[in-house]
C-alpha cells in the first residue's frame, strides 16, 4: 500500500496567500510614502494657485482703481474669491499704513522742502501670505521682508526726463473674510489735487526743475523692498533702503542750469557725457569789486567728489595787468601726490582800479600748461599710458579741463566752490558772470508732475 500523505504537510495553497499579503503590504507602503511626500506638495501646489488668483484677482483691481482715479469711470466694482483669507481695507486715515514723502532740495541755497501724502492699502491676508494694492501697484508679501515682490507696477513713471507721480490716495475702513467671493467697490470724484507744479502752494513748485539738485522720494510702507526694487528697474534712478523704519528712499537729480549765468560763490555741473571733449564752454568773466582792482592773492574754483579734488587757482604774481594760474588733481585713493600744472601765459587783466575786467577761458586750446614736480619725471596716476615730466608743456588748459571734468563727475554731480581763500574777494558778484555748456549725461528730472487722487473703497 502507498504512504498517505497528512495535509499539513503541503504547502501549497500558503504560498499563495504569503505572496497576496506581500502584494498588499507593498501597495500599502507605495501609498503611504507618496502620501506623506506629496500631500504637503499638494497643499503646496494649492495654496501657490489660490495666490495666484488672488494676484490676478488684484491685477485688475489695480486697472479698475485707475479708471476710477483718472477719469475714465468713477465707479468701479472687482470680484474677489476669499478662499478663507480676510480682506481689510486701510484707509489713509490709519497713517502707519503706508505714507510717500516727496523732498525738493538746491544744496547751492541750503533750500529742501517736503510733503508728504498717506497711502493706505487693500489687503489680502491668508496665513502668512500678503497681497496688497498700494500707491497705484500690486505687492505680494509671501512671510518676510526679504520675499516682497512687485505683481503690477505702480502709477510711477520715469522716462529720464519727466518724473509722474500720480499718488493714489485710499480712504475707507472694512473688512471681511470667509471663504466665499467678495465685491471692492471704488468711487472717486476724478479731481486730482496738484502737488506739483503748483507755485500758488510754493514759489519752488515750478517746471522746469532747474532751480533744484535732486528730488527724494520717501516711501514708508509694509513692502517697501518692493518699492526700491521697482525704482531701481526703471533705471537712472538710486533707491535704497532704510530697513528699521521700513522705508524705500528713492532719488533722482535734476539738470543744473547752463548758458552765462550770474557769478555766485558755487556752481553745480551735472555728470558729463563719454566722449572725448564733452565740455564746450567754461569761462569766467570777472569784474573787479574795488578800487584796487582785480588782484587776487589766491583766487580758488574748487570742486571735490569723493577721495577726488580738482582746484584752479588765480594770482596776480607775474606783474601787473595778469592773471597766473594753477590746475591741482589730488586722488587720495590712488597716489599721495597731486598732479599740479603751472600756466606758461597768463590771463590779461583790462583797465585800471575798479573798473579791471579779465576773462578766465577754461577750456583755451591756445593756453598752455606746465607740469610741475620737484623729484622730476613721474608716471601720472590719472592719465592713462602717459609718462609727464617737468617741463612738459603739451597739455593746454582744455586738455586737462576735459580730462579731469570727465574724472570729477564719473560718479556723480559736482559743486564748484568759489572764491578767495585768502585776504578780501577782489572780484564784484553782481557785475561777474560764469559761462559753462557741456554734453550732459542725461538721466535728469526736467518736468515734475504729481498729484494725490482719492479714492473711497469699501469691502462687502
Amino acid at each position: 500500500m502507498g504512504t498517505r500523505q497528512r495535509p499539513f504537510e503541503s504547502c501549497k495553497a500558503v504560498s499563495s496567500v504569503v505572496g497576496l499579503l506581500l502584494m498588499y503590504s507593498l501597495a500599502i507602503i507605495a501609498v503611504g510614502i507618496i502620501l506623506v511626500y506629496n500631500v504637503p506638495v499638494l497643499n503646496d501646489m494649492q495654496d501657490s494657485a489660490k495666490a495666484q488668483k488672488v494676484e490676478q484677482a488684484f491685477t485688475v483691481l489695480d486697472s479698475r482703481m485707475s479708471k476710477a482715479a483718472l477719469g475714465e469711470s468713477p465707479y468701479q466694482t472687482t470680484s474677489v474669491s476669499l478662499m478663507g483669507g480676510e480682506i481689510n481695507v486701510n484707509g489713509a486715515e490709519e497713517a502707519e499704513r503706508g505714507i510717500m514723502t516727496i523732498q525738493l532740495i538746491n544744496t547751492t541755497t541750503n533750500f529742501s522742502e517736503e510733503f508728504n501724502c498717506s497711502l493706505g492699502t487693500v489687503e489680502y491676508i491668508k496665513d502668512d501670505r500678503k497681497v496688497a494694492y498700494e500707491g497705484g501697484g500690486v505687492w505680494a508679501n509671501y512671510g518676510s521682508n526679504d520675499r516682497t515682490v512687485m505683481v503690477s507696477p505702480p502709477e510711477f513713471h520715469y522716462n529720464r526726463v519727466t518724473l509722474t507721480l500720480p499718488i493714489m490716495t485710499i480712504n475707507g475702513n472694512s473688512s471681511i473674510t470667509g471663504n466665499g467671493n467678495t465685491a471692492i467697490t471704488v468711487t472717486s470724484d476724478n479731481q486730482p489735487y496738484v502737488l506739483y507744479p503748483n507755485p500758488s502752494l510754493s514759489a519752488s513748485r515750478t517746471n522746469p526743475t532747474d532751480h533744484l539738485d535732486k528730488v527724494v522720494v520717501y516711501v514708508k510702507s509694509d513692502y517697501y523692498r518692493g518699492w526700491a526694487n521697482y525704482a531701481n528697474s526703471m533705471g537712472a534712478t538710486n533707491a535704497t533702503l532704510d530697513d528699521e523704519n521700513k522705508t524705500a528712499i528713492i532719488q533722482f537729480t535734476t539738470q543744473p542750469p547752463m548758458g552765462t549765468q550770474p557769478l555766485t560763490s558755487r556752481l553745480k555741473v551735472g555728470q558729463l557725457c563719454k566722449i572725448d571733449e564733452p565740455v564746450y564752454e567754461f569761462h569766467f568773466d570777472f569784474d573787479a569789486a574795488a578800487s584796487s582792482g582785480l588782484n587776487p592773492k589766491n583766487y580758488g574754483i574748487t570742486a571735490t567728489s569723493g577721495t577726488r579734488t580738482l582746484s584752479y587757482d588765480l594770482q596776480k604774481k607775474e606783474g601787473a595787468n595778469q592773471l597766473d594760474l594753477v590746475v591741482t588733481y589730488e586722488d587720495t585713493d590712488l597716489s599721495a601726490d597731486p598732479e599740479r600744472w603751472v600756466s606758461v601765459e597768463n590771463y590779461p587783466v583790462f583797465n585800471t582800479n575798479e573798473n579791471q575786467n579779465s576773462t578766465v577761458d577754461l577750456v583755451n586750446d591756445s593756453f598752455m600748461m606746465e607740469f610741475t614736480k620737484q623729484s622730476g619725471v613721474k608716471d601720472s596716476f590719472s592719465w592713462s599710458n602717459v609718462t609727464i615730466e617737468n617741463g612738459n608743456v603739451s597739455y593746454s588748459i582744455n586738455d586737462l579741463t576735459q580730462h579731469y571734468m570727465k574724472l570729477m563727475t564719473e560718479d556723480s554731480n559736482i559743486v564748484f566752490y568759489i572764491g578767495s581763500n585768502t585776504g578780501q574777494d577782489p572780484v564784484d558778484y553782481s557785475t561777474s558772470t560764469v559761462t559753462i555748456e557741456y554734453c550732459g549725461l542725461g538721466n535728469y528730472i526736467t518736468y515734475l508732475h504729481i498729484t494725490q487722487n482719492e479714492l473711497d473703497v469699501t469691502v462687502e
